[in-house]
């Protein structure tokens, strides 16, 4: 079932409460490029870096006492692990986040700075799972689920609401998709914050379950993810599918090196720091550029996570 527009108004009062609203950039150069107007969403500015934030402030708020007293747990090698730990802690709730061994110890830093207490597990899904469950069942904490979570959807919506505040006439918003949770969300606020703004998401090549579940209209999963997007190498669920097959108009799919050219573009032209998968909705644009001439089009930048050691340019 579709959420409602009350249900996503309900999420912006409790967003807002603790989420910065971030800023929207254009350039005059990338639009001339596109050829179309960019309006750029830059969660990459969002507190922890990310439009996580988003979701792990509304799932965390819409918990009972009793359930926040219990805490929330989640598994994480990155964005959604620092959300939570994050927005548990502006709650005053805790947060469990089960982490892989060979995550960054970078990512583990920023866990343990935000008072996230942190599992290590082996570097595979059943090992996230199966800790993650073992934790929910000693300390009753909450499971939160990345992107294939009503509530986590709701506050990712938050975004798309306020960048079609500031420009209501927008014709197109873009993301880029990967489990699903912020072009579902950001599906649902054109959905009714818009007037007829389409949604489409951008995607790798190596990594196009989301496309081939579009066209077969069932959930598809990757064989391989060998994609610089890491953000993107999960699939899509059975709490955001249904709205992504109703909203989402399209997906776009885009080479390795059209993601690294994107990602050097916006490095250069807006001085901002942003991270590969972020650059994929960008990457779609100009790859398609024909069909948008003279758009207004959105693009949420999704976060500014990276490591800027290890840069692809």
């Amino acid at each position: 079932m579709i959420p409602v527009k009350n249900d996503i108004e309900t999420a912006c009062k409790q967003v807002w409460a603790f989420a910065h609203r971030t800023p929207v950039l254009q350039s005059t150069l990338l639009n001339d490029l596109a050829g179309c107007e960019v309006f750029f969403k830059c969660e990459n500015l969002q507190k922890m870096g990310a439009f996580k934030m988003r979701g792990a402030l509304n799932a965390i708020g819409n918990l009972s006492d009793a359930h926040k007293k219990a805490g929330v747990v989640t598994h994480s090698s990155g964005n959604f692990g620092q959300a939570v730990a994050l927005a548990a802690k502006n709650l005053g709730v805790t947060a469990y986040i089960v982490m892989p061994k060979n995550a960054p110890e970078v990512k583990k830093n920023a866990v343990k700075a935000y008072d996230g207490i942190i599992t290590e597990c082996e570097s595979t899904l059943a090992a996230r799972e199966s800790t993650s469950q073992r934790i929910k069942e000693e300390t009753g904490a909450t499971f939160l689920h990345p992107s294939n979570d009503i509530d986590v959807i709701l506050g990712n919506a938050t975004s798309g609401v306020e960048l079609l505040q500031d420009h209501p006439d927008l014709d197109v918003l873009m993301t880029p998709v990967g489990g699903g949770g912020l072009v579902a969300g950001t599906a649902l606020a054109a959905h009714y914050f818009g007037k007829d703004c389409k949604v489409i998401g951008g995607e790798p090549f190596n990594a196009d379950d989301a496309y081939r579940s579009l066209q077969s209209g069932k959930i598809e999963t990757n064989e391989t993810t060998d994609t610089i997007a890491d953000g993107l190498r999960t699939h899509l669920g059975d709490k955001n599918f249904p709205i992504i097959k109703e909203l989402v108009s399209e997906i776009i799919r885009v080479e390795e090196q059209e993601i690294i050219d994107a990602l050097q573009l916006i490095w250069e032209r807006m001085k901002i720091v942003i991270e590969p998968s972020c650059a994929v909705p960008f990457a779609a644009l100009l790859r398609e550029k024909d069909r948008f001439k003279n758009k207004k089009v959105g693009i949420i930048l999704s976060g500014g996570n990276i490591d800027v050691k290890n840069l692809p340019f």
